[in-house]
């Protein structure tokens, strides 16, 4: 029986999705250039980066659990006739030990964003802020709705990049690149329940195409090995358009509801591809051992 409740609280927070939020900490990290210096660090002794990385980690854990269990405490009656198999409507989770719960990773969320330094504490701050907007207004707003939940994710890779204050104001741009992929998936998933959307998926598979060329550019733009971004971008067409495609063809909600699984873990590389650009393949490949554990848990937890 205990196990069970766990199992169902751990439901709320979605442990998937989880890992692909390190994913955006751990691009923040390269394109702050944390990575070359903790290597250095590392030989002389200096831990401090190390420390951030696990704070910034476990900070964006709380957040993005904690906003996710929101979204369903705050759907918990349509999800009794939509997704009644789902934690709150089915009674195996009650509505207040979901509020405490999701109320408590939220604020530890930011409590580990703020061992890092005041601006990432803030910016924790900010990406509570709209991932609650979402969950109780933004999500059923036609326009904002996209933009809000991509709000959210350009906070976190934000977040990563606060490990060093001074270069958010040089490298804050980059945040429209995971503001486009999850607006983007935000409109085709508009799709799952009812299908029949074919516009939307036309729309996401150009916002798609979008964060390609911008990706690409920047690694030009970056780095003399540019190329390199090659395989990962590869890897990451192959990932989002056959399930996209099909769920165009077809407009049947499960096939939406494939392509939308797919595109989100496939933040994992879109973040490795990010990294890549800034810090390397290696850095890259580090990122993209993430995939196999988020499609392990997928296989346990829902992603959508």
């Amino acid at each position: 029986m205990a196990n069970s409740k766990i199992f169902a609280y751990l439901q709320l927070t979605r442990p998937a999705n989880v890992v692909t939020a390190v994913a955006d900490i751990w691009a923040g990290f390269a394109i702050a250039g944390a990575w070359d210096a903790m290597a250095t660090n590392w030989i002389y002794g200096d831990q401090d980066f190390w420390w951030n990385l696990l704070w910034l980690s476990l900070s964006t854990i709380g957040l993005y659990g904690g906003g996710v269990a929101f979204n369903d405490i705050a759907d918990a009656e349509l999800d009794a006739v939509e997704r009644p198999e789902r934690p709150i409507p089915s009674g195996r989770v009650s509505k207040k030990g979901a509020i405490g719960m999701a109320s408590l990773l939220l604020l530890a969320g930011i409590a580990c964003a703020f061992q890092v330094n005041l601006v990432a504490g803030g910016l924790a701050i900010a990406v509570a802020g709209c991932a609650l907007l979402y969950d109780y207004w933004g999500k059923h707003q036609h326009i904002f709705g996209p933009i809000n939940m991509g709000l959210c994710r350009s906070g976190n890779l934000l977040l990563g990049i606060s490990v060093v204050p001074m270069l958010l104001e040089r490298n804050w741009f980059l945040a429209f690149l995971p503001l486009v992929y999850v607006a983007a998936i935000t409109i085709i998933s508009r799709g799952e329940v009812h299908g029949k959307n074919r516009n939307a998926l036309f729309l996401g598979a150009g916002m798609y195409t979008s964060i390609f060329v911008a990706i690409f550019i920047l690694a030009f733009e970056k780095s003399p090995g540019y190329l390199q971004i090659l395989p990962f971008l590869g890897f990451l067409g192959y990932r989002l358009f056959p399930p996209l495609l099909r769920a165009i063809r077809t407009q049947e909600p499960q096939y939406i509801g494939k392509s939308v699984k797919a595109a989100v873990l496939s933040l994992i590389v879109v973040n490795a591809s990010i990294a890549t650009a800034f810090s390397g393949w290696p850095i890259g490949l580090l990122i993209l051992v993430l995939l196999p554990i988020s499609l392990g848990l997928a296989k346990k937890f829902a992603v959508t």
